[in-house]
């Protein structure tokens, strides 16, 4: 069935499917994929079309306070495919420390543990197309060079894989819009709505039940779609902006009994050149510079704390990357000289590189959006992001360096320079991951989340979210994976609800 523009729909129109998922990204797309052939008749509401148009891209304009970030309507792409339409294919699951409560660090903790999503993994894995799932699996004599050695304590060295589009030679990612185009067309359950935005979650007399969406589109038809049931699946800026406008029954919006709802907002901060590494022995291998096959996984070592260490030591994530290639200046080149004659090596094919890193931020309730003043074409209000990263989560990282140039110094195979000191030299550096989590945060306790752990929002019936606003906790990991594999539970979750 070809997709259907909402803009021939006539205004007045009232659909009534049974299941509506609102956003067609990475996982209204899953959720479609996973739902296909079952007795649920869905409709999915893409506010874009099939590419990108400039006019529906605006309606993500807002305003960015606190820590500079990236522009509103920048660090998003509202059509077709969302956010996979520009991702990079970095793929890495999230560790079992991820989803723990660590009495350290507040307001941690998953409601389930890893191995709750570890069934859902594969199909996961499949979808993104990364290939096998091997990660840190990867042994040395599989990898087409050497790792860099380590002597034992915190840091390892971990693995990056990457979504590779099937049969494209230029090794882009998957992007999920062209990708599973056909397949979402063969779905006979599935309905798919182009240039369809939903302006308004209405809810029942009751409060309890989502009553019915509002529907508009840029060129003027407005219409009603009454669901069943709703998964929300908009991305973690624009769910926790939907919940807060569609306060027409309840002033704080739908599912912010408690303030919760744009809370917690979180990225991966990527600042650049935090330290230099030189190794002693000559070239690094390639697969830590740029993604290389091993196993039929195209992948890239990375610089990990372990788990063990980070609990000791009450760390955040971090995922160390090795950047480019740097000359010394003579200083050191002196100071590499003194080590390695210190430690009896030859130094004379050293070479220097400069590290960057994905770092987890702790969650901060502070870190938020919330609604402004200013309307967007469809009159729905636009985004404040208040945008914060401590001290803490630098200092963490710090630590972190630290234990890889003691690991490396007890090898032998090299030695760091911390690069970046005080605030202003990190928030110098920074860049981000375009990794939007949090803002509609799991817990079981309404007053402390926003959704269950079904990803069922608190005291609604009818009402999902999917996609990664609904992380508690971030890891360092980037979040495509897995909010896939957390979207496919969701639809398991789903196939009961409707039984």
């Amino acid at each position: 069935m070809d997709f259907i523009d909402a803009r021939q729909v006539p205004s007045g129109t009232q659909l009534a499917p049974d299941l509506a998922i609102v956003g067609g990204g990475a996982a209204g797309i899953t959720l479609a994929l996973a739902l296909a052939h079952t007795p649920i008749q869905m409709l999915l509401l893409e506010s874009g079309g099939l590419d990108f148009d400039a006019k529906t891209q605006a309606l993500y304009s807002g305003v960015e306070t606190g820590v500079r970030y990236i522009p509103l309507d920048v660090t998003r792409l509202r059509y077709l495919g969302g956010c996979t339409n520009h991702w990079g294919g970095w793929s890495r699951p999230l560790d079992k420390i991820d989803f723990e409560t660590r009495d350290w660090l507040p307001y941690s903790g998953w409601p389930f543990p890893r191995e709750e999503l570890e069934p859902y993994f594969p199909r996961a894995q499949s979808l993104i197309e990364a290939g096998p799932f091997l990660y840190d699996t990867l042994a040395h004599g599989e990898l087409p060079g050497a790792l860099l050695p380590l002597g034992p304590g915190g840091v390892y060295n971990s693995f990056f894989q990457f979504s590779q589009w099937r049969g494209n030679p230029q090794h882009l990612p998957t992007a999920f819009g062209h990708r599973y185009t056909d397949d979402l067309k063969r779905i006979p359950n599935l309905k798919l709505m182009l240039n369809a935005n939903v302006t308004g979650l209405q809810l029942a007399h009751d409060v309890r039940w989502v009553d019915r969406l509002d529907v508009a589109t840029l060129s003027g038809n407005k219409f009603t779609v009454r669901p069943r049931h709703i998964v929300v699946a908009c991305g973690g800026i624009e769910n926790a902006r939907l919940l807060l406008a569609s306060n027409d029954v309840i002033a704080a919006g739908v599912g912010n009994q408690n303030d919760l709802v744009g809370r917690f907002f979180a990225d991966h901060a990527i600042p650049r050149d935090t330290a230099t590494l030189v190794v002693f022995g000559g070239e690094i291998a390639g697969f830590y510079k740029a993604a290389e096959n091993a196993r039929g996984a195209h992948f890239r070592a990375t610089l990990s704390p372990t788990e063990t260490f980070r609990r000791t030591r009450q760390l955040t994530g971090a995922l160390i990357t090795v950047e480019q290639h740097i000359e010394l200046d003579e200083t050191g080149k002196a100071a590499v000289a003194t080590t390695s004659a210190a430690l009896g090596v030859d130094a004379s094919n050293a070479h220097a590189y400069s590290l960057g890193v994905g770092l987890e931020l702790a969650p901060d309730p502070e870190r938020r959006v919330t609604l402004t003043n200013e309307r967007d074409a469809l009159g729905l209000p636009r985004l404040k992001l208040n945008m914060t990263i401590s001290d803490d989560d630098f200092a963490r990282y710090r630590v972190t360096l630290i234990e890889l140039a003691r690991q490396l110094l007890a090898a032998k195979s090299g030695m760091l320079r911390l690069d970046r000191q005080t605030r202003a030299e990190w928030l110098s550096a920074m860049e981000w991951g375009n990794h939007h989590l949090g803002t509609t945060r799991m817990h079981d306790d309404p007053k402390q989340g926003v959704v269950d752990a079904n990803s069922q929002v608190h005291g609604l019936a009818n009402l999902f979210i999917a996609g990664s606003s609904v992380f508690p906790t971030y890891g360092a990991s980037n979040p495509t994976l897995n909010l896939v594999a957390l979207t496919l539970r969701l639809a398991d979750h789903l196939k009961g609800v409707f039984r």
